[in-house]
């Protein structure tokens, strides 16, 4: 069942593709890097419902693929975001636009974001804006395509650091004008926050993206084909991930996806890998923690100080201090492999 910080759609839990850190996606509006990722992982129509009018899919109107994807060790969402539209609706500066709306809540903590979904109405309002807005979950206004506008609009404080570099950066592809129908091509990334402070980054608390992890995220695509409509209108169509409406601005309100580990082929059969922790410094007590890929039947520790473990997660003490080189091999039916960490191990 998903998780009470993402409640809606329980049991339907959407999948988050993980690169290979020799894979990484370039940020240029182009989809070879997204060849490698499986069908399984693309969100189509066949996902969203119209929440505005109760409008059925029709693809010679309007037709959306989306895939989600992160690299373990960088706290960021990537996104291809393909789609076919019969009228591109661009050419004004403010919030008119075709727009594809995404809502991430890293933590699964819930709750509203922005100021109007506050229930302490009495409360002063800036102040809630500062302390709501964006701070725990964050609204991308993605502009498809901006035309002369920035490529997105954060609803909250942090949009003039959060949506550029190293935060955020995005690429499109596409050639038709306001208007006329056409294919675009949208690649981008951006980096939840579990804390996204008004006062900057510096201030801010990065979401941290761990394999399996459960997050919170929905979109929705808001699809104008009236140019002369105000910009108070609603538009032609908001095709939406989640039930609710509004996932726009609480993030109980979202569906769950999941961190993928990496897909099967882009594993040797076999794989050494473990990460160390210094437990007790003073008297030198070191935990070792297996992390090796494959089915794995025995483990061989070289602690680097003449001393060896075969348990799979050894916690070793070390009579002195120094600078040691870690060696362990693992073994299965499929194979043998090692792992040597140099001086991951320094002691005092």
């Amino acid at each position: 069942m998903a998780p009470a910080g993402a409640i809606e759609k329980p049991g339907v839990v959407y999948k988050v593709f993980q690169f290979p850190a020799d894979k990484i996606p370039r940020i240029d509006g182009n989809t070879d890097d997204w060849a490698i990722v499986p069908d399984s992982y693309v969100i189509g129509m066949d996902q969203l419902t119209d929440s505005m009018h109760g409008l059925k899919p029709d693809p010679k109107d309007l037709d959306v693929r989306v895939r989600v994807g992160w690299v373990k060790g960088l706290n960021r969402l990537y996104f291809l975001y393909e789609a076919y539209d019969n009228y591109w609706d661009f050419s004004r500066l403010d919030l008119h636009n075709d727009m594809f709306e995404v809502v991430v809540n890293a933590d699964l903590s819930g709750g509203p974001f922005i100021r109007d979904l506050h229930p302490h109405r009495d409360i002063d309002p800036w102040a809630i804006y500062r302390a709501v807005q964006g701070v725990h979950a964050q609204n991308w206004h993605i502009f498809t395509p901006p035309g002369d506008k920035d490529w997105a609009m954060v609803w909250g404080c942090q949009q003039p650091w959060i949506r550029e570099l190293p935060y955020a950066n995005a690429a499109y592809s596409y050639n038709f004008k306001p208007g006329e129908s056409g294919r675009l091509t949208l690649e981008f990334y951006i980096t939840p926050f579990d804390y996204a402070s008004c006062d900057g980054p510096e201030h801010s608390v990065e979401s941290r993206l761990t394999e399996n992890k459960l997050i919170g995220m929905a979109w929705a695509v808001k699809d104008w084909d009236d140019v002369n409509a105000p910009a108070s209108a609603e538009a032609h169509a908001f095709w939406n991930l989640s039930p609710s409406i509004y996932m726009y601005g609480d993030a109980s309100r979202l569906v769950t996806f999941r961190l993928m580990p990496l897909e099967e082929q882009f594993h040797k059969p076999v794989e050494a890998q473990f990460a160390v922790n210094v437990v007790d410094m003073e008297r030198r007590v070191v935990a070792f923690q297996d992390l090796s890929y494959g089915k794995i039947t025995s483990w061989q520790w070289d602690f680097g100080d003449g001393a060896s473990s075969a348990e799979q997660h050894p916690i070793h003490t070390y009579s002195k201090g120094g600078e040691y080189i870690v060696v362990l091999t693992v073994q299965g039916p499929a194979g043998k492999a090692r792992r040597a960490k140099v001086w991951d191990v320094v002691l005092k």
